[in-house]
């Protein structure tokens, strides 16, 4: 194993940074999307149903539902939804930006008649809470974002994400043989370095030596920089390679062609590999949706859990964000391991209790130091063993 190194891995003109965007949005599209057009299908019978208050739903993705990723998540956890509610009208967009032209598409969402809608990147949610505002007979909730200004029809919500990530760094662990993984990941915001300290601290749980080399694309997805990322990865040594994009599938095969190990995220993407898929993380949002939605029919929005930051994880009983299944590599002992992990977790432990160590070697988190979700939301800093830049 080589010495620890502390050099900034980025690819090149990625490190400057003009605005930091959040976990969940994109600025790219994916795989042979184009983000100029945003169409809207209604979807369902126009008959009232059963839902009470709630006759249309609305959901906005910034990418294409079948990415292997992200938008692809959102689009099954709506379809889910709407088994629950069969006669309610669900409007779709896909490849909706960032930009005023979201809230152009849910305007027009409104004027179909949407009761409520779900703006599902994080680049959206300063357009949900414009039209928030300026329409309170219609509620807006938010994936992933920090609601900025208290308003009666507007909540956020989101899973806790680092946690069976951290589980899957047990599972890449245990079967890396070089004893470096490769992370692509988008933006050095909280939620990707979370992930990517989950990652490598679930990983150095089984082997202490390993070291996770990172790589900011700059971009939710574009699959050109992300191919030039896995074979940079390749070439540093990792035998393992995972995400935090919003589109996987570059990545996954990537990975397969090279015969190097993989680990998904946001969507299951295990067919892409059937020789290197380790295991990943994906979203499971049906039920949450389906919750969301009753508590808005029903007329409770205003006074629900819903109406402000919603988070969840497995210490409150509830995670939409679930482990995927494992390949064949992942022996017994090693998924004994990962079950204790998640034991822990549900007991009121985290992946970062303490001690936590950053680059520097400075003491984050003391011995025993559990830090909260809310801690957790704001984390700055590449842990001991992570190889990249936060800047």
């Amino acid at each position: 194993m080589t010495s620890r190194r502390t050099r900034a891995t980025v690819l090149p003109g990625l490190l400057a940074l003009a605005l930091v965007v959040a976990a969940c949005g994109s600025d790219e599209p994916s795989d042979g999307a184009e983000t100029s057009e945003a169409e809207t299908d209604a979807e369902g019978s126009a008959a009232t149903s059963s839902s009470g208050g709630v006759d249309t739903v609305g959901f906005i993705y910034v990418g294409p539902k079948d990415d292997f990723g992200y938008n692809q998540a959102a689009y099954e956890g709506s379809v889910a939804m709407q088994e629950s509610f069969p006669d309610v009208d669900v409007l779709q967009a896909e490849n909706v930006p960032e930009t005023a032209e979201s809230e152009a598409v849910m305007q027009d969402m409104i004027d179909k008649g949407a009761d409520l809608i779900f703006a599902t990147s994080y680049g959206h949610l300063e357009f949900a809470a414009n039209l928030a505002a300026g329409n309170p007979d219609v509620v807006f909730v938010h994936q992933g974002g920090l609601e900025q200004e208290p308003l009666d029809n507007l909540g956020t919500y989101f899973g806790t994400v680092y946690e069976p990530v951290y589980t899957a760094g047990i599972a890449a662990g245990s079967v890396s043989e070089t004893g470096v993984l490769g992370y692509v990941y988008a933006f050095p915001i909280p939620q990707t370095l979370a992930n990517i300290n989950a990652f490598t601290l679930g990983a150095q749980s089984v082997n202490p030596d390993i070291e996770t080399v990172a790589i900011s694309t700059g971009s939710w997805c574009d699959p050109a920089l992300q191919a030039q990322a896995a074979t940079t990865l390749i070439e540093e040594g990792a035998d393992v390679l995972t995400q935090h994009q919003d589109c996987t599938k570059t990545i996954v095969e990537a990975a397969e062609a090279a015969g190097v190990y993989s680990v998904g995220y946001h969507a299951d993407a295990s067919e892409l590999a059937p020789n290197g898929w380790i295991t990943g993380s994906e979203w499971n949002w049906g039920d949450l949706y389906t919750e969301i939605v009753q508590t808005v029919a029903d007329g409770n929005f205003a006074s629900s859990e819903f109406n402000g930051d919603y988070r969840v994880g497995l210490q409150t009983g509830t995670n939409p964000f679930i482990q995927s299944a494992f390949g064949p590599m992942v022996n017994d002992d090693t998924i004994a391991l990962i079950d204790g992990a998640k034991e822990s977790f549900i007991a009121g432990g985290s992946p970062f209790t303490g001690p936590v160590t950053n680059q520097d070697g400075e003491v984050i988190w003391a011995e025993g130091e559990t830090p909260t979700y809310a801690d957790i939301e704001q984390m700055d800093f590449f842990v001991l063993g992570v190889i990249g830049s936060t800047d």
